[in-house]
């Protein structure tokens, strides 16, 4: 039987200064007027209309993606704050996360969103090496970034996270260690460290940029960063996710555990567990700003709804719990997915015999070899 999870809210923002070369995401270069008042009247009319499907269930993180959300004033996040609080309980001391770019004009308000109640703030750095940020297209330079580390802390910000990617364009061993060392000298509670791949759908992907690192190259940077990392006392909980003691992303390791999640705003996704109809459901909203902006208030704001069929829900449980060094249990996988620990036995099976999966009592994660072909190994998941 399906049980209720820990419930999130995922609030998108659209917009950017300017579009990056490497980014899938849903976002926009922003235009001189934004039309704020209009789009935070819109999300909160989608977060009404989606109540019934979560109604008086407290709220256990909330997570402001984008886009670059600290284009919107301190005033927006705290009327948008207010109208979620006013409609679903909120949990005492949830985590509320503001992504920032080092490279637009929001120095002033740090401390203005802090009262607003956003207690967690995630700079896309991406890198600190300046030929490095204009080759990958980004508005700020390593000094901005430090600038705006910097005045986070002092407008009271105790829970940071930077974006740092490696197997940049030009970059060689030494450089992607040198980026990490000047993130680490800052000392971010939490770290996201990945590798440049190219997309689909985005200008990298359509021109590639030239002197990118080989797989190889790739790896020896991966492997000398996690030493890193491990030497500075950031631990690795996830693929790509590095953190102080007790410091991991909340609202990520919700995702990462199949906990459910409710998205407002235009492109956002939401996985919904609905126990009276032993259902999972999945929704998104309209991706363009401006459809959703003109159908945020009726049904048209909804892109799509889908139910995750019973035989596809293994392979969307693992596609998540695998990712993370903890792994999972068979209690949360019953809880979750509503199906018998059964149904796992013949992947475990070829997963133990590749030497990808390790198993004691009831839980499992991925083994060192199976996060090397952690594809490989989610695959065995999926139905027949």
């Amino acid at each position: 039987m399906l049980q209720l999870p820990p419930l999130a809210l995922y609030i998108h923002i659209p917009w950017c200064v300017r579009k990056c070369p490497y980014c899938d995401f849903n976002s926009h270069g922003a235009s001189q007027d934004l039309p704020v008042q209009r789009y935070v009247d819109a999300l909160l009319a989608d977060l009404e209309q989606d109540l019934p499907l979560v109604w008086g269930r407290p709220v256990s993180s909330i997570f402001f993606g984008g886009g670059t959300p600290s284009l919107f004033s301190a005033e927006a996040i705290g009327t948008i704050l207010r109208g979620v609080a006013s409609r679903l309980p909120l949990r005492p001391g949830l985590e509320i996360t503001l992504e920032a770019n080092p490279g637009t004009t929001e120095f002033d308000r740090f401390e203005a969103y802090r009262e607003a109640g956003v207690n967690r703030l995630s700079f896309g750095v991406q890198s600190f090496d300046d030929d490095c940020l204009t080759r990958l297209g980004r508005i700020h330079d390593s000094a901005q970034a430090e600038h705006a580390f910097h005045s986070a802390r002092n407008a009271g910000f105790d829970n940071i996270n930077l974006d740092l990617m490696y197997a940049l364009p030009g970059q060689n061993l030494a450089m992607a260690l040198s980026d990490l060392r000047r993130a680490v000298a800052l000392a971010p509670e939490h770290l996201s460290h990945y590798q440049l791949t190219l997309e689909p759908n985005t200008l990298f992907a359509a021109r590639p940029p030239e002197q990118l690192p080989d797989e190889d190259s790739a790896w020896d940077m991966q492997e000398a960063c996690q030493e890193t990392l491990a030497e500075n006392g950031y631990t690795q909980y996830e693929v790509s996710a590095y953190a102080q003691p007790e410091r991991g992303c909340a609202h990520n390791l919700n995702y990462w555990r199949f906990g459910d999640y409710l998205g407002i705003g235009a492109g956002a996704h939401a996985k919904l567990t609905l126990p009276a109809t032993q259902q999972v459901l999945r929704r998104w909203k309209i991706k363009h700003p401006q459809a959703y902006l003109d159908h945020a208030h009726g049904a048209q704001r909804i892109g799509g709804d889908e139910y995750i069929a019973p035989d596809a829900r293994p392979f969307e449980f693992m596609l998540n719990a695998l990712r993370l060094n903890e792994g999972a249990d068979l209690v949360s996988f019953e809880a979750r997915t509503g199906l018998a620990r059964d149904v796992l036995q013949s992947a475990f099976s070829t997963a133990e015999k590749r030497g990808w999966l390790e198993i004691k009592g009831n839980r499992f994660r991925a083994s060192a070899l199976g996060q090397r072909f952690l594809n490989d190994l989610v695959a065995l998941f999926l139905p027949n």
